[in-house]
């Protein structure tokens, strides 16, 4: 029976993650061969794998620097472990980042030159390429047995609103924030801070920043608002201070502009120690907080601290968002989508590629681990050893509602850090998150 993400919180996640140990410094990826599956294993890439087999076709893989399916050389050893099985199938691989990838993306659909298979989240190939029909369905993809093992949420996260599987997941986490450990211990904030649970309330988070304040740190957190990297970083902040919500449960509205949300951003604009950025993003923040400069980042996961550990010269704590209740943390779930470009023999290259990856066992272990991520279905023992993956592992726990898939998605993106501009530069909070709903909804309803 395939079991809810609760469950993997409270029971999954406690086996193959908490009870691990050992080495801090390991990297995830430090082994980036891929053993040639078993004959076994090659069957259950494919229920139709002496057909694909044969296929001869050159397609394009375009990734988002998730992890390290940002980095050539671990992808390009996925790719190699997939030609020892399908040897006809040449995989181009281009490399995205997060600050002009969407520009390439739709220019190349524009230009009718899309990628075949392209690796992201279920807000660019769920709410936005699938929901405009550039996408192949997967749903005979997600009928083999492998993907009845799925959880619940991530599954539904991938289905668009016709019923059409638009992306096929491989990993997922839950997105913190972090504190400069030193600098709290040396500011007396540590008290505010429950360091068991890695977590606080709202009124503990304010303590705490004028605890750093009075011991002579300014610039405690940066509320950046340059453009949309790393806002999933301010949604949760803003949300989590008084229990507001982003959409309705049903994905069909925008609701930043609730009394609690109202609430957190004049909160967050009257605290010394806070100050709303709109020079920078996340990339931005998070390099701010790694060189001393910020106290804390809101833009920050288990990838971050692996990418940055060696030139951090304090000890990072992550730390779930304040919340007077159960924090809700943003959740972020990656795969595969394949762009319907009219070659039916690429469609069936790239789906083949995505059963490999994700339904041969040692090759999708190895595949979730070069995201520095989490599976989506329960594998055992997949960070045995990694001390940093089971303190990050506690906080999926708090993962919340997956609202990046409703509708006008990539509009409400743009009018959130344009109304945190706003909010900064000394606009009432009332009307510009009154725009900022007005226009979401626009575009909600305009995609709809």
């Amino acid at each position: 029976m395939k079991k809810l993400l609760a469950l993997l919180l409270v029971g999954a996640m406690s086996l193959s993650l908490v009870a691990c140990g050992g080495n801090t410094n390991q990297t995830v990826a430090e082994d980036t061969s891929v053993a040639a599956p078993s004959e076994a294993e090659s069957e259950a890439a494919s229920t139709d794998s002496a057909a694909v087999e044969d296929i001869a076709a050159d397609i394009t893989l375009w990734t988002y620097p998730v992890g390290n399916w940002g980095d050539a050389a671990s992808v390009e050893a996925l790719i190699a472990g997939f030609n020892e099985v399908y040897p006809n199938i040449n995989v181009t691989v281009e490399l995205l980042d997060y600050t002009n990838g969407d520009d390439q993306v739709n220019t190349a659909i524009e230009g009718g030159q899309a990628p075949d298979l392209i690796f992201e989240g279920p807000e660019r190939l769920v709410a936005n390429w699938g929901a405009k029909g550039l996408l192949v369905d997967l749903t005979d993809i997600w009928s083999t047995d492998v993907s009845a093992s799925i959880y619940d949420a991530i599954e539904s996260a991938c289905k668009g609103t016709d019923g059409k599987y638009y992306e096929y997941p491989v990993c997922m986490t839950a997105h913190t924030m972090a504190i400069n450990y030193d600098l709290f211990k040396a500011a007396d904030a540590l008290q505010y801070i429950d360091e068991e649970t890695h977590t606080w309330t709202t009124e503990d988070f304010q303590k705490a920043v004028e605890a750093v304040v009075a011991y002579g740190h300014d610039n405690v957190g940066a509320v950046f608002c340059a453009g949309q990297g790393g806002d999933q970083g301010t949604r949760a902040l803003v949300n989590n201070l008084y229990g507001g919500t982003f959409t309705n449960a049903a994905h069909t509205e925008y609701t930043a502009n609730s009394a609690e949300n109202v609430k957190a951003l004049e909160l967050l604009k009257s605290m010394k120690g806070i100050n709303f950025d709109p020079s920078i993003v996340g990339g931005d923040e998070i390099a701010l907080f790694c060189n001393g400069t910020l106290g804390m980042a809101f833009c920050w996961n288990v990838a971050q601290e692996k990418a940055n550990a060696d030139a951090v010269d304090f000890d990072i704590f992550p730390m779930a968002f304040p919340s007077d209740g159960t924090p809700k943390l943003q959740g972020g779930i990656w795969g595969f989508g394949v762009f319907d470009n009219g070659d039916a023999n690429r469609i069936d290259a790239s789906k083949a590629f995505i059963k490999y990856i994700t339904q041969t066992d040692d090759v999708y272990s190895e595949a979730v681990k070069t995201s520095t991520y989490w599976p989506v279905r329960d594998v055992a023992g997949i960070y045995d050893g990694d001390d940093l993956m089971t303190e990050y592992g506690m906080f999926m726990q708090y993962m919340g509602d997956y609202y990046q898939v409703t509708a006008g998605w990539a509009e409400a993106r743009t009018a959130w850090w344009n109304m945190l501009q706003k909010v900064g530069a000394g606009t009432d909070v009332t009307t510009a998150v009154e725009e900022f709903v007005t226009t979401a909804n626009a575009a909600a309803t305009a995609a709809q």
